[in-house]
């Protein structure tokens, strides 16, 4: 149901008619069906149950107002019991990735949200979108734009809500980037330096090392956040890409990059610097305008962003639940049927971009996105 008008609004344009005693039963039912749609918390089904969900997802999820854990899909027994007995999820909500599709029974599901390896999203939002769910796809989106293109289709097809989990665009600190840099409060963005990365010390045969699986290194798991930070910093898409990679450790990135150098060039004249690794350890963001400065030198992380400007500190709760902000936010968009801020489309855009990015590695030339 399509929400037009506040339970506030409601409630005052329907007082004389109560307080009469005058009773109209069409307004009072649907008065009690717009409260029942804003106290119902819509039911999320984890897909892949790997740290981010056991450690980010799943705790934010206790404290949303606008959607709860209802289940999982897990190729793995054992967190089959331990999942449901830590969240208390009932076995009928429980599924795996054989199982998956006969979630389309489930009423107690109206959000699956897809946390897998990069190479099976397409393959989980298609089915999931196909089994009348709206979705949440973990970023980046895809192995390449191409499939992105394909998830976006069948989730229309099947008239189902497309989201990326983009978080930090319900996060004060980049959202004031945003602000900042496609308001021209400092006039035109100039220059952008960003970077993100860290030194990867994990299991050599984990599936971010794979390319089938990953689809490439440092650039898809970090360099997404600096593509999405460039972009949204300007409100423009970039039109050129320049780009190389190093690797220092080559035992260990067999299969994908290491550290990747990038510059993007925007229609406006602004030039990005990007740099994504697995080998180093940074998060930044920093913006020079015509008539200042503006920068996140902790960009991109859960916790704890930290900024500035010319005229001085940022001050923002640097603490906020970025991901309960962004599911309670899609499960609004889904109960009110407005668009998500973040759609596929958004996603779709960044692996433009990661594509010419490695078109560029290979050539060593300058790539039109």
């Amino acid at each position: 149901m399509k929400r037009t008008t506040s339970r506030r609004t409601f409630l005052s344009d329907t007082s004389w008619i109560v307080g009469g005693s005058l009773l109209l039963p069409g307004l009072l039912t649907a008065h009690q069906s717009c409260a029942q749609q804003e106290s119902k918390k819509l039911g999320i089904a984890l897909v892949g149950l790997g740290s981010y969900s056991a450690n980010q997802l799943a705790p934010a999820l206790q404290e949303t107002k606008d959607c709860y854990l209802a289940g999982i899909v897990t190729g793995t027994p054992s967190k089959e019991e331990e999942w449901a007995k830590k969240y208390n999820i009932p076995q009928k909500n429980i599924y795996n990735y054989q199982n998956f599709d006969s979630i389309a029974n489930n009423k107690d599901i109206d959000i699956v949200y897809v946390v897998l390896p990069i190479a099976m999203h397409k393959e989980f939002t298609i089915r999931a979108a196909q089994a009348g769910k709206h979705v949440i796809c973990e970023k980046p989106m895809a192995l390449n734009a191409a499939e992105c293109q394909q998830m976006i289709d069948a989730c229309k097809k099947a008239n189902r809500m497309l989201s990326i989990g983009y978080r930090l665009h319900f996060e004060p600190y980049n959202q004031e980037m945003m602000r900042l840099g496609q308001q021209k409060v400092y006039g035109a963005v100039k220059t952008i330096d960003t970077a993100n990365g860290f030194t990867y010390g994990g299991d050599p045969n984990a599936w971010r090392l794979k390319k089938a699986l990953a689809g490439g290194g440092g650039l898809m798991d970090m360099g997404v956040y600096c593509v999405q930070g460039a972009r949204y910093t300007v409100g423009e898409e970039p039109i050129y890409v320049t780009a190389r990679e190093e690797k220092t450790r080559p035992e260990l990135f067999k299969e994908v990059d290491e550290t990747v150098y990038f510059d993007l060039e925007f229609p406006g004249g602004t030039i990005a610097h990007g740099i994504s690794s697995y080998n180093k350890s940074f998060s930044y963001l920093k913006a020079k305008a015509e008539r200042g400065w503006f920068d996140l030198t902790r960009a991109f992380p859960y916790r704890g962003l930290e900024g500035a400007t010319i005229d001085g500190p940022m001050k923002f709760d640097a603490h906020v639940n970025q991901q309960a902000r962004q599911m309670d936010d899609f499960a609004q968009c889904v109960k009110y049927n407005k668009p998500t801020r973040v759609p596929g489309e958004e996603g779709m855009k960044d692996m433009k971009v990661i594509d010419a990015i490695y078109r560029s590695i290979a050539s060593g030339k300058r790539e039109k996105v």
